[in-house]
């Protein structure tokens, strides 16, 4: 019989055997940045990734968030990646003094490709056709000993540091809400309704596969005006990267798409960078006449 302690050891070969077919699948070992951003703000270094290294360590520490944290898997590491990421650019945070990477976000801008993973969830061709360049955010995460407002900050310079340096008008993207209940889905929707932050020309659909079942019965149960009761409530299903969205400015394309894979809603957001909030834009001192 093997033991507990083979068996773990084969399941860690087993793993990182997995780890690499899917490294070299998703084609990760020819990696090459797109664009370079760097620069140091107190004991943390924002930056795009600019070797096949920094890009495994942070699809490390997404296998951590997304798969361990969210879905409970038991091997002790692995990879997050797909086939998107090898034609995106990744932006880092490393803590200078360990030099380990503590928080990552995927870059995917419309100058290097026309697929985007959004396009799996939502129909994306109103946003699509909007001119200029798009820059779609993806896959973020924080490493859960560095989950402070600091480091979400952090990442918004960057994305503001990527956005003026590739001049992109627009970003889209998918805020994850941690629920599968078409009840809180419909009660966001709702109060993003509320907000002013559906708008006729930036509405989109899920796609068929990513369409919540009995979410039109919850959205005509929750109906606007919506309690101060079912105001907090909504607020409290917020994760804070989707509050700093709306901070910043975000729209919201309309009812979510429902993950089935990670058990969540995910809503498409986008910001125009002509509507950004001011105070971003200028406390990165990227401010012009054009923004």
């Amino acid at each position: 019989m093997i033991n507990s302690l083979a068996y773990a050891s084969l399941e860690r070969v087993s793993t990182n055997l997995q780890s690499f077919y899917q490294l070299r699948l998703n084609r990760i070992h020819k990696f090459k940045a797109k664009i370079h951003i760097q620069s140091d703000v107190g004991p943390f270094e924002i930056k795009t990734v600019t070797d096949v290294e920094e890009l495994k360590e942070a699809l490390t520490l997404r296998y951590e968030v997304f798969h361990r944290e969210m879905q409970g898997k038991k091997a002790p590491t692995g990879v997050d990646v797909d086939e998107f990421d090898f034609d995106c650019d990744h932006l880092i945070i490393k803590e200078k003094r360990s030099n380990r990477i503590v928080g990552t976000y995927r870059l995917n801008c419309s100058l290097f490709t026309d697929e985007f993973y959004s396009g799996k969830e939502f129909m994306m061709n109103g946003i699509l056709a909007q001119p200029g360049v798009k820059l779609e955010l993806g896959r973020a995460c924080i490493h859960k000993d560095f989950r402070r407002g600091v480091l979400i900050s952090l990442l918004w310079r960057g994305i503001a540091e990527y956005m003026a340096a590739s001049d992109s008008k627009m970003l889209f993207g998918c805020a994850t809400v941690k629920t599968d209940d078409p009840r809180d889905a419909a009660l966001l929707t709702r109060y993003f309704e509320e907000e002013g932050r559906i708008v006729p020309g930036l509405r989109t659909r899920p796609t068929l596969a990513f369409t919540m079942p009995m979410l039109n019965h919850f959205l005509e149960e929750v109906r606007s005006p919506l309690t101060e009761t079912q105001r907090a409530e909504a607020e409290e299903l917020l994760p804070p990267l989707c509050r700093a969205y709306l901070k910043a400015g975000a729209y919201i394309g309309g009812e979510p798409a429902w993950d089935r894979e990670f058990q969540c809603i995910d809503f498409l957001t986008i910001l125009h960078r002509e509507d950004l909030n001011r105070t971003l834009w200028k406390r990165f001192k990227l401010d012009s006449a054009e923004s």
